[in-house]
């Protein structure tokens, strides 16, 4: 896919945004790219988009690894694994307990799911063009992320 040009940080709010309001089923999301790329601000429009209340102040879970923020239907799970160094300690932050039909799961530097074969619905890799503008190239695996992504790009 050509990647998207995001030229602003509200630019990238909106694409999590929109990808938020068309979720209509439990799905897992991963971010790849550098640190500052875009990945938490994905989040927060991601968030909006899926109703979670403004109360909640959308932050990169890396030192507390998962962030929760309920929103009706679902619950947003918001990884960051960047800190574990295998895929062990996945059962030690209580990785298979939020696996679920009613969550979305978002995943900051999901490398480490590879060990376990953890599929993911979609990924969205952030980069900088020369001109430090984000690009952001998305990729669906699966009916659900391939059902999203057409709605997306109508």
């Amino acid at each position: 896919m050509k990647p998207i040009a995001s030229k602003t940080a509200e630019e990238t709010l909106a694409l999590g945004e929109a990808m938020g309001r068309l979720i209509s089923q439990g799905m897992s999301i991963a971010l790849k790219g550098d640190l500052g790329a875009g990945k938490t601000t994905f989040v927060k429009g991601l968030a909006k988009g899926l109703g979670v209340s403004e109360e909640y102040y959308i932050t990169s879970p890396t030192f507390t690894l998962i962030n929760e923020y309920p929103a009706s239907p679902f619950t947003l799970y918001h990884l960051d694994l960047y800190r574990l160094s295998s895929s062990d300690e996945l059962e030690y932050i209580g990785f298979d307990d939020i696996i679920d039909d009613n969550h979305v799961i978002v995943v900051e530097w999901p490398e480490i799911l590879k060990d376990i074969s953890f599929e993911f619905d979609i990924e969205l890799h952030f980069q900088f063009d020369e001109q430090y503008n984000r690009r952001i190239s998305i990729f669906a695996s699966g009916q659900p992320g391939i059902n999203l992504l057409s709605k997306l790009f109508l």
